[in-house]
C-alpha cells in the first residue's frame, strides 16, 4: 500500500513539476540555412574543403603510382635500391596521412576555418536564443535539429521564425 502511495505521489509530483515549466522547440539548422551569412561561410568551408581534398586526392594518386611502379620493379632492383625505394613510399604516405590529419584532423586547418566563418554566426544565434528565453520566461529550449530525438513538438512551440525576427531576417 505505501509503494502504491509513493508511486501515486510521484507521478503527481512530476506532472505538476513538468507542466509548471515554459518551454520552446526551435530548429538551429533552420534558423543557420535562414541566414544569408552562413550561407556564405558554408559555401566557402565547402569550396576549401573540396579544394584540400582534391590535393589530397592527388598526393594519393601520386603515392599509388608509386606503389605500382615499385611492385612491377622489385624483382629486378637490388636490396638497397628495394630499400631506398620502401623508404620513399613509407615517407610518402606518412606526408599525405600528415597532410590529411592537418587539413581534416581534430583542430585541424578546416576545423580553424570553421571557428573563423561560422562560430560568431551561430554565437548571434545562441545570444539571441538566450535573449528571448530570459525575456519570455521560458525554463528551458529544445533544439529539435540533429540528433536531438523528439517524438512530436506542437508547431505552435517552435519559437525558430521569431529567432530569425530577432535577428532581423525574414
Amino acid at each position: 500500500m505505501k509503494k502504491i502511495l509513493l508511486l501515486v505521489v510521484s507521478i503527481i509530483a512530476i506532472t505538476t513539476i513538468a507542466t509548471a515549466q515554459r518551454y520552446a522547440v526551435i530548429d538551429t539548422k533552420y534558423i543557420l540555412d535562414k541566414i544569408p551569412e552562413y550561407k556564405t561561410a558554408d559555401q566557402k568551408l565547402q569550396s576549401i574543403a573540396e579544394q584540400w581534398q582534391k590535393e589530397i586526392d592527388n598526393k594519393q594518386a601520386q603515392l599509388d603510382k608509386m606503389y605500382k611502379d615499385y611492385e612491377a620493379e622489385q624483382f629486378m632492383l637490388s636490396e638497397e635500391l628495394k630499400k631506398k625505394r620502401e623508404d620513399e613510399l613509407f615517407n610518402k604516405e606518412k606526408e599525405l596521412r600528415e597532410l590529411q590529419k592537418k587539413r581534416f584532423g581534430y583542430e585541424g586547418d578546416l576545423f580553424k576555418e570553421r571557428q573563423k566563418l561560422v562560430k560568431p554566426i551561430q554565437d548571434r544565434v545562441y545570444t539571441a536564443v538566450q535573449k528571448m528565453a530570459v525575456n519570455r520566461g521560458y525554463d528551458f529550449i529544445l533544439d529539435k535539429s540533429e540528433g536531438i530525438t523528439i517524438i512530436f513538438a506542437d508547431p505552435k512551440i517552435d519559437k525558430s521564425d521569431d529567432i530569425l525576427r530577432d535577428l532581423g531576417i525574414k
